[in-house]
């Protein structure tokens, strides 16, 4: 299993393939007498699941968890919570015409040096994409108690190649806001790019290739003084966990970059009181002063690769008969899964957050 804060107050684990049986996650150290709304967990991973509009893959993959252990009646024992997904769509016939051969952009090679040749090349293994599954459904549960707490994640399609969506609101972000986002058909908060995008999207498909882009995230009703300094703040935490989402190649939280740009007069967020409450006017920080949160919202934006199978030619090796070879990669893949991302952010944020509160 991958396993993340192993040890600590909150822990997660994930197992599986691809194109194994079934793939699924365990989380340890929940607090018991939480509920869960099994329909909202249902909700948070069709948001992942494909499309039907030509714009993700034509693998067809219901999710639906089955709980094994940790939710009785829709509440929580406080013991570990095991959900396993079935895998009932794998096509496996489409990866042995490339078995040894490094499909560029995957880990196949990687994992076949890691692993001395014994890794599952179908579908990627525990490498895909698929295992972000298993990571909607911990990240659901997660939402939900941290929604009891009046902590509130979401995210957006930040952009798909050169088309912008509109960033959220740095010091004020509604709750409604972030609810009806994840209601639309591509997670936008400018509705006007959707044609757009979905035009960019499919253009890709049809010749033959693929493409990324960004998503931002914000998490809202933090309060003051989570976190810690050094090795182990807000930013340290969601970052492992948004690095554990195949194809995110990057981060950022608040000004992130652009503050490389900036003197520290215009990057400083200034203080000021808010009734009884401390603020501040701007937030570049993204609501993280020295790994710990300031009671602003917290948001971060993270780069996706474009999906690296495409059905164009490529150069690549035989790296068990060490030669050149050219691939032409068969089979159902997404020509951007930026979209479906986005429900995969959320989720590592929330088991971030839940892991610190």
């Amino acid at each position: 299993m991958s396993s993340l804060f192993k040890g600590e107050k909150l822990s997660v684990s994930v197992f599986g393939e691809s194109h194994g049986a079934g793939i699924g996650v365990v989380i340890d150290n929940v607090p018991g007498g939480e509920k869960i709304d099994f329909e909202k967990i249902l909700d948070f991973m069709a948001r992942r699941a494909p499309k039907k509009d030509g714009t993700s893959t034509m693998r067809s993959e219901k999710d639906f968890p089955e709980i094994m252990s940790g939710i009785v009646d829709g509440v929580t024992t406080g013991t570990p919570i095991c959900a396993v997904i079935r895998n009932t769509d794998q096509h496996s016939a489409d990866y042995k015409s490339v078995s040894h051969k490094a499909r560029p952009g995957h880990a196949d090679y990687t994992g076949y040096v890691r692993y001395n040749g014994a890794n599952d090349l179908r579908g990627g293994g525990h490498f895909s994409g698929r295992l972000t599954a298993p990571v909607c459904f911990a990240g659901a549960v997660c939402g939900q108690i941290l929604e009891h707490r009046g902590i509130y994640s979401g995210a957006h399609i930040g952009s798909v190649m050169n088309v912008k969506d509109e960033r959220f609101n740095p010091v004020d972000i509604k709750k409604e806001l972030l609810e009806e986002i994840k209601k639309r058909s591509l997670p936008l908060i400018d509705e006007s790019k959707t044609e757009e995008i979905k035009g960019i999207i499919l253009n890709a498909r049809e010749t033959l290739n693929s493409v990324g882009g960004t998503i931002e995230c914000a998490i809202i009703g933090m309060p003051v003084g989570i976190g810690s300094p050094m090795f182990d703040g807000i930013e340290n935490r969601i970052s492992q966990l948004v690095f554990g989402i195949p194809a995110v190649k990057g981060i950022e939280f608040g000004a992130g970059f652009d503050a490389a740009n900036m003197y520290g007069s215009e990057n400083n967020d200034p203080f000021y009181m808010d009734g009884d409450v401390i603020k501040t006017v701007t937030n570049n920080a993204g609501g993280i002063l020295g790994g710990i949160s300031t009671g602003m919202p917290i948001i971060f934006r993270v780069a996706v690769k474009p999906t690296p199978s495409i059905a164009r030619p490529q150069n690549t090796v035989d790296y068990v008969e060490m030669k050149n070879e050219v691939l032409e990669i068969k089979g159902r893949h997404d020509p951007c899964i930026v979209q479906r991302a986005v429900p995969c952010i959320e989720a590592a944020a929330n088991i971030a957050i839940l892991s610190m509160i």
